[in-house]
């Protein structure tokens, strides 16, 4: 076994964590911040262009070393070793898990399975850059002799969610072209995504491992029959191309041998972007910014694999999520991009997080006794802030919360940001600090209302004590955003291995799937 099966309830760390916290739940933040006058700084890591600050989370000095050993318990770093050296860590459907070595940039060799993988990962960067360069520069031409105008990605989940997520985080930085997304098997969402396209401009770029996703194809097929309107059988090689592993399937629907880019089994669906599965972003954004991406990514993934636990910023987070979810019982968590490029990000953590940590079962084939996986949610702020952000500051649940900020906005609108960024900070220190009843009193009284006083004071008291963790970026760009996933993609590793959970396969998407085509047969 690549993994060893620790259960992390039975390890010393454990046990003494739950000693603690029972020593310190009630413990308000404001009072690890007047018990230390610089815990901001203490608490605060600089990894290349971000700043991570969890100096409001409800820890102290002890907590952290409590979790650093239960990590040491849980063998992260023998773990840690198996994943990038490409050991078959999801051990249940027998693959490596190495969406790393897609963006690794040093000339260190990769194997799987005794072979060398880096060549063909080069080889597909090579083509990836190639073709993108002719349909950017316009030399790719269509049945009628017209450059590209339009591109459109039908895939599902994996296939769809990470490259969508990417073309809008990075729509500051897009070229001409116009990229489109058709993932659901609904009907009326594939006809609305062509209705205002030029069959003659659009290419249509197909993502699908083994060519036999039910969505995927049904939406690929009736978008042939479209084009097939205008278009005949040998026109379809000018405008679609697949991202697959299944040539025979691909080559039957039409498409050139050429046009076909590669997948890996070692590669998840959902953490594929890296691969050929961001040919949209290539074509987005351009082949140098998609490069810069990977480049963000890898430098994150340095940062994780050689720096020590306690300055390690994937490791620390992963570990205070812990704490919240199996010591305060946290269900969820809440990510507030103040960009609203990042729009996406949640729904797109939202499957990386919960399809890989969504288990019950641990590597040893035994039901857990522990809370595994959360369930992600978010949006951008300041809209948040009028939509749900009263649960968080009011309600009775703890909902440890991500603020994502940047230092610099993109078009440089020095006042809109200065506001932005203020409520940034203030609502991480509303939940953090919060109001009490002789704040509320003073307020009432300096608005000349202290007849109301009886009747308005319990609704206006925010008892603070409201967790959250800062991470400040310079400015969006195709590295930073980079790094920034490769961020969450670690958090996930680090907390299935913690939690002795496969994190890599993801059997519970199957059973809908069986059903659906049961049930299609039958009617």
């Amino acid at each position: 076994m690549a993994l060893q099966n620790i259960n992390p309830t039975k390890t010393a760390a454990w046990q003494k964590l739950t000693n603690h916290f029972n020593e310190i739940k009630d413990v308000h933040l404001k009072t690890f911040f007047n018990e230390n006058q610089n815990r901001k700084s203490d608490f605060t890591l600089n990894v290349n262009n971000f700043e991570f600050d969890y100096s409001k989370n409800r820890i102290s000095e002890k907590t952290l070393e409590l979790l650093l050993e239960l990590a040491n318990e849980c063998d992260l770093k023998g773990a840690m070793d198996a994943y990038f050296s490409g050991e078959k860590i999801n051990a249940t459907e027998k693959r490596a898990v190495l969406h790393t070595a897609l963006r690794n940039q040093t000339a260190k060799e990769i194997f799987v399975d005794g072979e060398n993988v880096v060549p063909e990962i080069k080889a597909a960067l090579s083509k990836i850059e190639s073709f993108t360069e002719k349909v950017v520069s316009g030399d790719w031409k269509g049945y009628t002799n017209k450059s590209i105008t339009d591109v459109v990605n039908i895939g599902i989940g994996g296939s769809d969610l990470g490259p969508d997520m990417v073309v809008e985080s990075l729509k500051y930085y897009k070229n001409h072209l116009n990229v489109h997304f058709v993932s659901n098997i609904d009907g009326d969402h594939v006809r609305e995504s062509i209705k205002n396209l030029n069959p003659e401009t659009t290419l249509f770029v197909i993502v699908s491992k083994t060519f036999t996703t039910q969505e995927t194809l049904t939406n690929a097929t009736t978008i042939k029959k479209w084009f097939l309107q205008s278009a005949s059988e040998a026109d379809v090689a000018k405008h679609f191309v697949a991202v697959s592993t299944n040539l025979e399937s691909v080559s039957n629907f039409g498409i050139a041998s050429d046009n076909i880019f590669p997948m890996w089994d070692w590669v998840g669906g959902r953490f594929s972007l890296w691969s050929a599965v961001g040919l949209s972003i290539s074509l987005a954004v351009g082949f140098k910014n998609f490069n810069n991406l990977l480049i963000g990514a890898f430098e994150m993934d340095e940062h994780f694999k050689n720096t020590p636990f306690e300055k390690n910023a994937p490791v620390l987070l992963s570990l205070i999520g812990i704490w919240y979810t199996n010591f305060f019982k946290s269900e969820s968590e809440v990510i507030l991009p103040y960009a609203q490029y990042l729009s996406k990000l949640a729904p797109y953590l939202q499957q990386a997080i919960m399809e890989s940590n969504g288990k019950s079962v641990d590597r040893n084939g035994e039901r857990v006794t522990y809370q595994t996986g959360n369930i992600i949610w978010g949006a951008p702020g300041s809209n948040s802030q009028h939509a749900f952000m009263q649960l968080l500051h009011q309600g009775t649940k703890l909902i440890p919360a991500d603020f994502i900020g940047f230092k610099e906005s993109l078009y440089g609108e020095k006042e809109h940001h200065n506001k932005l960024m203020a409520n940034y900070y203030a609502q991480m220190e509303a939940l953090a600090i919060g109001k009490t009843k002789e704040e509320v009193h003073l307020d009432l009284k300096t608005q000349g209302k202290l007849n109301e006083v009886s009747t308005l004071l319990p609704y206006k008291v925010f008892e603070g004590n409201k967790p959250s963790t800062s991470i400040l970026i310079d400015k969006l760009s195709p590295k930073t955003l980079g790094s920034l996933i490769s961020f969450y993609e670690q958090k996930i590793f680090i907390q299935g291995v913690i939690w002795n959970i496969y994190s890599y396969d993801q059997f519970g998407v199957e059973l809908g799937k069986e059903l659906a085509n049961k049930l299609y047969k039958k009617a």
